[in-house]
């Protein structure tokens, strides 16, 4: 059966917006979305979490949810928990892969302990002393980068340049973010690769190569259109690119993740891969990865949302 014929005559919920700092972007990804599921037939709502969120779909009797939140409760378990507990579908990785994966030192932790490559890190807290700080910088090398534990669109990453501006922004970032961590500086090519599907379906995308016309891919150059080149197959080998979707195939399955995800990478001038982070739920923005990388399969946008629909089923 396919997925318009499993949601006919039902609500389809599009969860957009949120509490974290990636709100806005959420929105844009909920919006192309519900755009999408419209013009296909499906009677298909947006819906901002409250608290109340159990009552908010209830109340518009929604049947199916499409989860298009970025970061915080949409992207770390908590709201995946209160669909289980509603008994709906959704779409997205399920309650341990979405906490695991937005928790940024746990994920390297897993995917290390099976032998996929992941850069030197130490992770700092407001108990953190000056003196283990200042060792662990040494250790890294500079320059260094610094990031909160739990954020996602590079927001709160800062490149630091010397020790001294490593240890004023690991003291800003503590205080603001708490839990944070100081990664091993990797230069060469920053790629990614989205992972789709479910069960014998799932398969890793191309590998999109990312050219931020800033010093690296933040939150603006994500977002900005013009602000970075997406290059889509990457201008890498055939050998690093099927290496980088193998590892990003082994990354969403290590960490059991479903129907959707994307594995940021960068491949050194040594010619060897560093995985930095697993994205639970990537950005459908018309400046985001996955589509991309989709559009370079020959898979249109509303085919993407629709599959992705399609995989709420197959949990």
């Amino acid at each position: 059966m396919g997925v318009l014929e499993e949601v006919k005559g039902k609500r389809v919920a599009v969860l957009a917006g949120g509490q974290s700092g990636e709100r806005e972007v959420s929105f844009r990804s909920g919006g192309g979305v519900l755009q999408v599921l419209q013009a296909a037939g499906i009677d298909a709502v947006i819906v901002d979490p409250e608290p109340n969120l159990a009552g908010q779909l209830l109340e518009i009797g929604a049947e199916v949810v499409f989860n298009a939140l970025h970061g915080g409760a949409g992207e770390n378990g908590t709201i995946q928990g209160v669909l289980e507990m509603l008994g709906l579908p959704y779409t997205g990785c399920g309650v341990l892969a979405s906490a695991l994966t937005m928790d940024k030192p746990l994920t390297q932790a897993v995917l290390r302990d099976r032998g996929l490559p992941v850069p030197d890190h130490v992770v700092i807290s407001p108990a953190t002393a000056s003196s283990e700080l200042e060792a662990a910088i040494r250790r890294l090398g500079v320059p260094v980068v610094a990031k909160p534990a739990c954020e996602g669109s590079s927001l709160g990453v800062t490149i630091c340049k010397s020790e001294e501006e490593a240890l004023e922004v690991a003291g800003e970032l503590v205080r603001e973010y708490g839990r944070s961590l100081l990664e091993k500086f990797t230069d060469g090519t920053e790629i990614t690769v989205g992972v789709l599907g479910w069960h014998e379906r799932t398969r890793p995308l191309p590998v999109l190569e990312l050219v931020p016309h800033k010093e690296f891919y933040d939150y603006e150059a994500k977002y900005t259109k013009g602000l970075t080149d997406l290059i889509c197959p990457a201008r890498i080998s055939e050998q690093h690119t099927g290496e980088a979707q193998q590892l990003a195939l082994e990354a969403h399955q290590v960490t059991g993740c479903h129907g959707i995800s994307r594995c940021d990478m960068h491949l050194d001038s040594s010619g060897q891969i560093w995985i930095h982070d697993i994205n639970s739920m990537p950005g459908l923005t018309e400046t985001s990865d996955v589509p991309h990388e989709a559009e370079a399969l020959g898979m249109s946008y509303q085919e993407l949302v629709l599959e992705i629909l399609a995989s709420a089923f197959h949990r």
